[in-house]
């Protein structure tokens, strides 16, 4: 059983994890984190939150303070961004939320794992269908992981063990309400792996063209603004320019642009049969209003021949809608 949370001693702000083999475990208390333990038979199972857990101490660091709606909102949010621009692109995007991201042994048991707060497939098919974990060895990594910096700082330890283990592009967001350090500005930065550690990126690599301010206020919004959507459609359409995929590529969309021009269709139609009617009365000297045509192609339920008929047997404008009206 996991036992409750300690807090390590203060330490000072500037420390940082100094390499891939210092454990995270030392800067407990820098990071906005304290530790529990979970022995080695139970962290499979383990529902709880957690930032890391190491196999040799059987420790893990959790977050100290509780998680609240603004940690979790951005992370929830950018699955659903992540949709819009999937649909724009034609092509689907995985988003996991809280993942376990694992090292294993040699005899197939955990050594170390993280939990992100959100990863993202461009392409899903490259992660095993059904996989329960991403076995950062064995699988294909996240396009992007999002860290969301409420009450933590993933400067301290997380995004140095994410840059040694790898991972090609790493968000960091710090939501305009958070809580602590309050002396961060809120904002969102893009990590990108050259090959040998992070270089900061004014946009995406992963999302042509989605800048870091962009994002960061997408995230932050409950809706997307007509702006946001915008952006959306455009990174969509970049994606989809490369594999030469776009919205007709999508089903939800390509039912709903059907849908649409289906309706569009109808409503010629029903323009087009209300002017044939008004002609035909015309023709016999019949007065007609100017709001005739408009609600002539408002009703439902009536062929052309019908109507036409009704048109040439009418005495005035009044018989005509009472006998289609009823």
């Amino acid at each position: 059983m996991a036992e409750p949370v300690q807090a390590a001693s203060s330490r000072a702000p500037e420390a940082r994890l100094g390499g891939a083999e210092l454990s995270p475990l030392a800067l407990a208390g820098v990071s906005g984190c304290g530790t529990i333990r979970i022995p080695r038979e139970e962290i499979g199972n383990y529902e709880g939150r957690l930032e890391y857990w190491e196999a040799q101490s059987e420790m893990a660091l959790v977050v100290c303070e509780p998680t609240t709606a603004y940690h979790e909102r951005p992370s929830q949010r950018l699955a659903g961004l992540a949709r819009l621009i999937a649909a724009s692109r034609g092509a689907p995007i995985e988003t996991f939320g809280t993942t376990d991201l694992v090292r294993f042994k040699a005899d197939g048991t955990r050594s170390k794992l993280i939990q992100a707060d959100q990863i993202l497939y461009v392409d899903p098919s490259v992660l095993p269908a059904g996989a329960p974990v991403v076995d950062v060895d064995g699988h294909a990594l996240p396009d992007v992981v999002l860290e969301v910096d409420y009450s933590t700082d993933v400067r301290v330890w997380k995004l140095p063990l994410y840059e040694a283990w790898g991972f090609p592009e790493v968000w960091v967001d710090v939501p305009d309400e958070r809580s602590h350090p309050r002396s961060r500005p809120s904002g969102l930065t893009i990590h990108v792996h050259d090959g040998e550690r992070f270089q900061e990126a004014p946009s995406s690599r992963a999302f042509p063209s989605w800048t870091a301010e962009e994002i960061h206020v997408a995230l932050s919004r409950r809706l997307p603004s007509p702006e946001t959507l915008a952006v959306l459609r455009r990174v969509g359409r970049a994606l989809g320019a490369k594999e030469g995929t776009g919205p007709d590529d999508d089903p939800w969309l390509r039912a709903e642009r059907a849908d649409a021009r289906e309706e569009a269709h109808a409503e010629g139609r029903a323009e087009g049969r209300a002017l044939m009617v008004v002609a035909v009365l015309q023709a016999r000297g019949v007065a007609t209003g100017p709001d005739l045509p408009e609600r002539l192609a408002g009703l439902r339920g009536w062929s052309e021949v019908e109507m036409v008929q009704a048109a040439q047997t009418c005495a005035d404008e009044a018989e005509l809608l009472r006998r289609l009206q009823r």
